[in-house]
């Protein structure tokens, strides 16, 4: 979601620390035993400060470095019309009649999301880690915004193109669901082919605190994503380069509205405001496609 705009300011962040009141002087007698314990309690402030600047550093990332590799660019636009149709719709981990939820399905088709991941993922030439997080979106929203019937296929689609499903520049998706390095677009600075965005998160998101970068592996804006931030895997976090809360959000952000993103309208318009970008949209349509189309082949086959 390179192209895309989220303009929502950080909370303020009271940085105010309330000073201790002096401490009356202790008797000389007991000097030594006095500044023994204040030695000590200077040593654990010094290893617990230490501890909150490691925590602190540790989930704030560098700002990468600028790669040639833009996945988008090996992926052929459809020759579609916008507006005219919609992608083959796919069924996750059985089948829509099941009514699944969450990372769990029923009896017919395959047993658990996982195990549809993994046939679908030898069919699709998706990784089966990002296939989950794509089903898992789909399920979730199912039952939370049933009505606009956001397709796996079409979060893969946008997964390929912005990151290749979590690969980006060399990445490794775990089985965690996160890359092997966090993965950091381009500074959003208005040179040429990007917007100007100017920073949102102090760095927070992207290791930059000049201007914006997408982040993670459907590629939200820092500002964008502290509106639409999701927790896919259910730790309690909603974190932008966690697969499964990333595809959670990004099918959020579609189905805004009340959008119906199985109808030919609703469908083009959500992956506009995704990326106003008529290419863009024709290039997710022919992945998304052809996504559903070889998860139909498995199920027919199954």
């Amino acid at each position: 979601m390179r192209t895309s705009s989220g303009k929502t300011e950080d909370d303020p962040i009271d940085d105010s620390v309330e000073e201790a009141a002096p401490a009356a002087p202790a008797p000389r007698s007991s000097g030594v035993a006095v500044l023994t314990r204040l030695v000590v309690v200077l040593a654990v402030l010094a290893v617990a400060g230490g501890g909150v600047w490691l925590v602190t550093r540790a989930s704030t990332p560098e700002a990468s470095p600028l790669t040639t590799e833009i996945p988008a660019l090996q992926v052929k636009a459809a020759d579609v019309r916008p507006g005219s149709v919609a992608p083959a719709g796919g069924a996750v981990a059985g089948g829509a009649e099941q009514q699944t939820s969450p990372q769990q399905a029923r009896s017919t088709g395959p047993a658990t999301l996982s195990q549809w991941a993994s046939q679908v993922a030898a069919a699709s030439g998706v990784p089966a880690r990002a296939l989950q997080a794509y089903g898992n979106a789909e399920l979730a929203m199912r039952a939370d915004q049933p009505k606009c019937r956001i397709s796996w296929a079409t979060l893969a689609g946008i997964g390929r193109i912005e990151s290749n499903h979590g690969q980006y520049a060399g990445a490794v998706l775990g089985a965690d669901g996160r890359p092997s390095k966090p993965i950091i677009g381009v500074p959003l600075d208005g040179s040429a082919g990007v917007q100007a965005i100017g920073d949102t998160d102090g760095g927070r998101y992207d290791g930059d605190a000049g201007v914006d970068r997408a982040v993670g592996p459907m590629q939200f804006i820092p500002g964008t994503w502290r509106k639409w931030a999701s927790d896919g895997n259910g730790d309690g976090l909603g974190d932008p380069q966690q697969i499964d809360d990333a595809a959670l959000a990004a099918a959020r952000y579609l189905c805004a509205g009340g959008r119906d993103m199985a109808s030919p309208s609703g469908w083009w318009a959500g992956i506009l405001s995704y990326n106003n970008s008529t290419e863009y949209a024709q290039k997710v349509f022919g992945l998304a496609d052809g996504y559903a189309k070889a998860a139909q082949s498995v199920r027919k086959q199954g």
